[in-house]
Parts: structure tokens; sequence; C-alpha cells
């Protein structure tokens, strides 16, 4: 359907200017790939536009775009807020848009804007969101237990399995991260009995600078401490750094999600010893493509192949129909960290 070009300005404080959420600028392309029979008009939402993250899922939207000739874009807030991801949704509803893909800041936050879209008949795909109830498919790299845990196996091996850790998230409200650090602790709890929890869930609200500051505090309040996992993509290097400026590389131990181009310098410091990752690009992609098959009445089932290294044969989840995981995560060390360059 035809887009209408709909301008929302968010007045905001700590920006100079205005936030323009209801409106996208296409980026020059190269000629389509493809000659779709019909063209859909598809919205990537995403929960913080301006970082590493993000800025790498926007190749994978554009990338699917050029090679298909559909219509697909993506948008996000200048910081992690739910009420501004809420405008752009409801501006986007304004547009009349065919497909949401989304990555909520707050899945709960997001429910009724997600289920008005439903209603006037938006197809929503959602990522980092395996609680969502109005989507109508979701999107998950890989099981979010089995990936806490396998974070925490990393952890524990740094530590010498052994002394006091903490765990930070983006915010309590970001589904995926509480389902890693859920993983995280009860693979703790069966296997690692002599690791102590020091601190729960500090939020950072996918911020560095908080990161940062509030690793110094921590490492204020627990001189002993010797681990820390992350779980937002910005918590490693920023913890990476207040470790690295405290000289404590061989005393705390930082693994978490995070990208080379973000963490590079602390790998090699040694003041993060490995972050693992999902292409977020690769993300993008197969959001739109699961969009676009839905749209054309195509039923995703069990064993699915997108196509792109990690979804080629989806796993349904056994309770939600709707739910489906990739195999996508990566580990980066300094041994391998040469091959990406985002």
């Amino acid at each position: 359907m035809k887009r209408k070009t709909v301008l929302t300005v968010v007045s905001l404080l700590a920006l100079a200017g205005a936030l323009t959420t209801g409106c996208h600028e296409r980026s020059p392309v190269s000629p389509p790939t493809g000659s779709p029979e019909r063209k859909f008009t598809i919205a990537t939402v995403v929960k913080l536009d301006g970082i590493a993250w993000f800025n790498r899922m926007r190749e994978g939207v554009e990338r699917f775009a050029r090679e298909t000739g559909h219509d697909c874009f993506q948008q996000g807030p200048p910081k992690a807020d739910a009420a501004l991801q809420v405008q752009i949704i409801e501006d986007l509803i304004a547009q009349g848009v065919d497909a949401i893909c989304v990555v909520p800041f707050s899945v709960e936050a997001l429910e009724p804007v997600l289920g008005k879209a439903r209603k006037q008949g938006i197809l929503v795909v959602a990522h980092e969101a395996s609680n969502l109830a109005n989507a109508d498919l979701i999107i998950e790299p890989f099981d979010n237990h089995a990936y806490g845990a396998h974070l925490m196996d990393h952890l524990a091996r740094f530590m010498g399995e052994q002394g006091q850790f903490a765990v930070f998230v983006g915010s309590l409200t970001s589904q995926s991260h509480n389902e890693w650090i859920d993983g995280a602790l009860a693979r703790q709890k069966a296997e690692y009995p002599k690791l102590s929890l020091a601190r729960d869930r500090i939020e950072e609200y996918d911020d560095q600078n908080t990161a940062y500051q509030k690793t110094l505090e921590l490492l204020k309040a627990f001189p002993e401490l010797k681990g820390i996992q992350g779980s937002a993509s910005t918590t490693a290097a920023g913890a990476g750094l207040a470790v690295e400026e405290r000289g404590l590389q061989n005393q705390v131990s930082v693994v978490g999600s995070g990208l080379v181009s973000q963490c590079r310098q602390y790998l090699e410091s040694g003041s993060v010893k490995l972050i693992s990752f999902w292409d977020p690009a690769d993300a993008g992609y197969v959001m739109n493509r699961l969009a676009v098959r839905l749209l054309e009445g195509r039923q995703i089932g069990d064993g699915e192949d997108l196509g792109v290294e990690g979804y080629h044969a989806l796993q349904r989840d056994t309770a939600k129909t709707n739910l489906f995981f990739g195999a996508a995560w990566v580990d980066v060390t300094t041994n391998n960290m040469a091959q990406y360059n985002f």
C-alpha cells in the first residue's frame, strides 16, 4: 500500500533540534535484484538509534530492501525510552505500513500499540521479545536461557570457578536480557557452587557511559569482585573501560554481548575477556524476510530455512507456536576478532 509521509516532532530538552519519527529518508541503493509481484512497506523499529548494534542492524534491513525491491527502512528513538518507541509505532500505523518488525525496549509498554497495529491489519514480527503477545511471529537468534548459561560457563572459567560476580541488564523490562541472566544464574547454581552473586541485574539502559559509571561503583562496593556478565551490547565496553582504568585486568573478568567495533581495545588490553553476539545485520534481514513470507500468505514451520547463517533451520518453541529460534551466536576473543569488521 502507498505510504503517506507523516511527521511527528518529539521535543527533547537534551537534544538540539527535534526528533523526526514519522518519516524516513531512504539511502541511495542499487537497483533491486528481485522483482516482487507486490511491493510491501516494512518498518523496523529498534530500541535506540545511533548505537553500533542498531547501526549494524540497519545494514541488514537495507540489504534486504536492495535485494528484494521491497520498501524496508529502520527507525528508533534517540534514547532507550518505551514511550518514544510507542510514538514511532503510532506514526507508522497512521502511515499504513504493511508490517512492523520491532525490537522492544519494554514488551509490556508496547503491547497496546502493537495490538492496535494488528487490529488495523499490520503484520508484526518481533525480535528479543519472546513473551510478546501481540506479534504474528517472534524470531530469536537462539534459545535465550542457553545463551545466558553459555556466557556463565565462560565467566566461570575465567574466574577459576570461584569468587564474587555481578550481572548487568539493559533494563529490567528487557525480556531477552533477563532470560539470559535467568539462564546464567541457573547454570551457576547448578554447576559452580563456589561462585557467589554480589549484585543482581544492574540496569545500564543500553548506555555505555552508564555501564562504566555503575561498574566503578560496583568495584568500590565489592573490592573482591572477580567477574561481570553483561547483557546489553554496551555493557562489556563500559565495564571494560572501568576495569582498565583501575588496572584490574588480572582480577576482574568481563564477558557479555557486544560487538568488536565497541570492544576491540578492551579485548586487546584484557579488561574484557570474551564477547558474544549474533550479527544484528542478519537479525534485521531475517525479520524482514519473515515479514514478507507472512504477507505473501506463507506458513512458517519447524526447520524453516531463511538462507542466512544461523537461521538455516529454525526451531519452533514447544509451548508458543509463533516463537522460533535460530542458532546464531558467535564467541569472540583476541584469537578471532580480526574476522569481524563491525
